[in-house]
C-alpha cells in the first residue's frame, strides 16, 4: 500500500520509511524532497510531499516537517495535536527508536534515498548520499565572476569573518591554471555566473561559460569518489541560443529558469545549470517573447531589477544542509 495516500497500486518502495509508493506519489516526492521555505525548512511533508499545516522538527540540524494527517494515520489518531503541544519535538528521522505506531524509518534511508533518486529521476546527473549531521564540515566555494559571498552567509553557510579559505572569489581566470585550482581547493561548491544584463562585459558572453566549465573540471573529485561536490552556473539572459545548447552539451544537464516576479510582471529572470537537488523544481518556463520584453526592459530601466542575479537563486543553495556544516538557523530575509 501507498504510504503517501492508501492507494493500492504500488508502484515503488518509500525511500524514508517502510511502506510502497504509487506513481503520482512517487513523481510528487522527487519534485518536492528538497524544496525548501525562506525559514530554512522544507516546504513539504517528508512522508507524502504535500499537507497543509505542518509540524516542524525542533533538532537544530534537522529541516524536515510532517503533516497532520500522514501522523495521525500513521502513528495513531491525536498524535499531531500531542506534538503540537510539545516543545523541542524531534521528527521520526531523528529519534533513537526505529518505530512510531505504523511509522517505521528504514535503515541504512540515506542509501536508499539516493538509490531512489538515481533510479527514478529523470536526471542523467547523480544525487549524492546525504550526510549525517556529525560528520558535516564546511563548505568550500569557489565563486567565479561573480561573487555569492553575502548569500552562503545569510543562509548560514559561512560565518561572519570566516576563514577566507572557504571562499574563493575570481573576476579574471584567464591565467589561472589546473595547479592554482588544486592549491586554493578542494572545493565543495563552484558557482559561475555571466553578467548581469545592462552591465558591460570585459568578454564575449560565451567567454564566462567556456571559463567556468573549464575550471569546474579541475576542481572535481576524481571519478568515483563519493565526496559531495556541487557546482552552479547561471546565465543572466546574455548568452545566444547557441551558446545555452553548448553550456547543455558541456554540463550535461538541461537549464531552469527562475524568475522574479511582483504583481504578475517578471522583472528578472536567470537560466540556471546546475547538481544541486530540487533546482529542477524551482523554476517555470520563460517564452522567447518574455525574454526579448526582459532585454528590452533592460536596456530601457532607470534603475537595476529588485533582486540580483545572486539573490534570484540564493534559496536554491538550501539543500546543501543535508551535506554540510551550517552556523545559523535564523535565515536573513533583508540580502
Amino acid at each position: 500500500m501507498c504510504i503517501c495516500c492508501g492507494s493500492f497500486q504500488v508502484y515503488t518502495q518509500h525511500p524514508l520509511f517502510e511502506g510502497g509508493m504509487c506513481a503520482p506519489c512517487k513523481d510528487r516526492f522527487l519534485d518536492c524532497l528538497f524544496l525548501y521555505d525562506d525559514d530554512g525548512n522544507q516546504s513539504y511533508c517528508s512522508i507524502c510531499c504535500s499537507g497543509e499545516t505542518l509540524l516542524i522538527c525542533e533538532n537544530p540540524d534537522c529541516t524536515r516537517c510532517y503533516c497532520f494527517e500522514c501522523v495521525d494515520t500513521l502513528v495513531s489518531p491525536g498524535t499531531s495535536e500531542k506534538v503540537q503541544a510539545m516543545s523541542n519535538w524531534v521528527c521520526f528521522l531523528c529519534l533513537p527508536f526505529p518505530r512510531s505506531g505504523l511509522l517505521q524509518r528504514r535503515r541504512k534511508w540515506r542509501g536508499w534515498l539516493k538509490a531512489f533518486y538515481d533510479q527514478e529521476a529523470e536526471s542523467p546527473l547523480e544525487m549524492y548520499k546525504t550526510v549525517p549531521v556529525w560528520k558535516r564540515e564546511p563548505v568550500r566555494v569557489l565563486s567565479l565572476f561573480g561573487d555569492i559571498k553575502k548569500e552562503l552567509t545569510s543562509l548560514g553557510f559561512l560565518e561572519n569573518g570566516s576563514d577566507p579559505g572557504r571562499l574563493k572569489h575570481l573576476d579574471d581566470v584567464t591565467n589561472t591554471v589546473r595547479r592554482d585550482v588544486e592549491e586554493w581547493g578542494p572545493f565543495d561548491l563552484v558557482y559561475g555566473s555571466t553578467p548581469p544584463l545592462g552591465h558591460a562585459c570585459d568578454h564575449p558572453p560565451g567567454w564566462y561559460l567556456f571559463q567556468f566549465h573549464r575550471l569546474l573540471q579541475y576542481a572535481r573529485p576524481r571519478p568515483g569518489s563519493p565526496r559531495p561536490f556541487f557546482w552552479m552556473f547561471v546565465d543572466n539572459l546574455v548568452l545566444t541560443e547557441d551558446d545555452r545548447d553548448v553550456a547543455t552539451r558541456f554540463l550535461e544537464t538541461d537549464p531552469v529558469t527562475i524568475q522574479d516576479i511582483c504583481s504578475r510582471t517578471i522583472w528578472n529572470a536567470v537560466h540556471v545549470w546546475s547538481n544541486i537537488p530540487a533546482v529542477k523544481s524551482r523554476h517555470s518556463a520563460l517564452v522567447s517573447q518574455e525574454e526579448s520584453s526582459l532585454r528590452a526592459q533592460d536596456r530601457q530601466r532607470a534603475k537595476p531589477p529588485t533582486q540580483g542575479p545572486a539573490k534570484l537563486v540564493k534559496n536554491c543553495f538550501l539543500p546543501l544542509r543535508e551535506y554540510f556544516k551550517y552556523f545559523s538557523t535564523e535565515l536573513t530575509s533583508s540580502l
